[in-house]
């Protein structure tokens, strides 16, 4: 039995004629006259009452035809859905995240993705760079953004794409000091307490501290150690001390906190977009755009690796 079948039955109960019903279909009388007797034969019961009035569905008719309905808007369903699944506007989303993306540029491409993609369930995940780069490999993520680029075993089969980059930044509250400042110096810095963030992806920003102020800095060994950027600036507006974190920061501003540049300039760790080579799923394609159109500067770069991968 196939699909033609049921609208083949469909369209003789609508006509109750033969010739009418054929005429509809585009076919000739005598194949679909065929094709009825042939579908009786397989459901093993009479479909239709042949009479002088006309063709009406038996109480079998009107039991199957019922079903071939609801089979037919099914397919019709089915086929729907698969359009939509292949152009990624269905399906799951899995993103791993470090908390400072969600200053920039997270923010504006969740949202955008969302009213895109509004039946695409997001499932979205807080973790370290490390953890990332795991959930990657392992297939337990689609995408992932990172402080600096996926290290582990496994990274080297990663699409990576800088998404973000970024440099140092001090912040204090307004009643201290160096509030109303455009900047500060590192000999400025190293008479200060200072915040620091010291969680499982801070090492490669702890590198740059130390090439900043000094490894042996007694400014960074007495540092009030803040689990991230958000705790930064709550202790910096609490007046424990100077915060110096990424100028991602300058999103996600406090009344009581005075922002300001760290001379000389101090480069971070970019933010690091990453999936893996041989994911060619719609959804992420979708996400991928979604980072092309809120992100400008980055598409360029994705599109040549995408290019390179496809070559390997």
């Amino acid at each position: 039995m196939e699909a033609r079948h049921l609208r083949y039955a469909l369209a003789l109960a609508e006509h109750e004629h033969f010739g009418r019903a054929a005429g509809a279909l585009g076919i000739a009388q005598p194949p679909l006259s065929k094709q009825i007797a042939d579908l009786e034969r397989e459901v093993g019961a009479r479909l239709f009452d042949r009479t002088r009035q006309g063709v009406f569905p038996t109480a079998a008719g009107e039991a199957f035809l019922a079903r071939a309905r609801r089979a037919l808007d099914e397919i019709a369903a089915a086929v729907v859905d698969a359009g939509r699944a292949a152009r990624g506007e269905t399906g799951r989303l899995r993103l791993g995240f470090i908390a400072s993306a969600l200053l920039d540029p997270l923010p504006g491409v969740l949202r955008r993705f969302g009213r895109d993609r509004p039946d695409v369930r997001l499932e979205l995940h807080e973790l370290s760079t490390s953890r990332s780069t795991a959930g990657l490999v392992a297939g337990e993520l689609d995408v992932a953004i990172t402080l600096g680029s996926p290290r582990g075993a496994g990274a080297e089969h990663l699409v990576s794409v800088p998404i973000g980059h970024d440099h140092l930044v001090a912040v204090m509250s307004t009643v201290h000091p160096y509030a109303g400042r455009p900047s500060v110096s590192v000999a400025q810095l190293r008479r200060q307490r200072l915040i620091i963030a010291a969680g499982e992806d801070e090492p490669a920003v702890g590198a740059s501290l130390q090439a900043l102020l000094g490894k042996s800095s007694p400014a960074l060994a007495g540092a009030a150690v803040a689990r991230d950027v958000h705790t930064i600036i709550g202790l910096a507006a609490s007046g424990v001390g100077v915060g110096l974190g990424p100028a991602r920061m300058l999103a996600a501003p406090r009344p009581e906190t005075w922002f300001c540049e760290v001379t000389p300039r101090t480069p971070l760790p970019d933010l690091i977009l990453s999936f893996a080579a041989k994911d060619h799923s719609p959804v992420l394609s979708a996400f991928l755009d979604t980072i092309r159109q809120n992100c400008p500067d980055v598409g360029a770069a994705l599109d040549h690796r995408l290019r390179l991968t496809e070559t390997e």
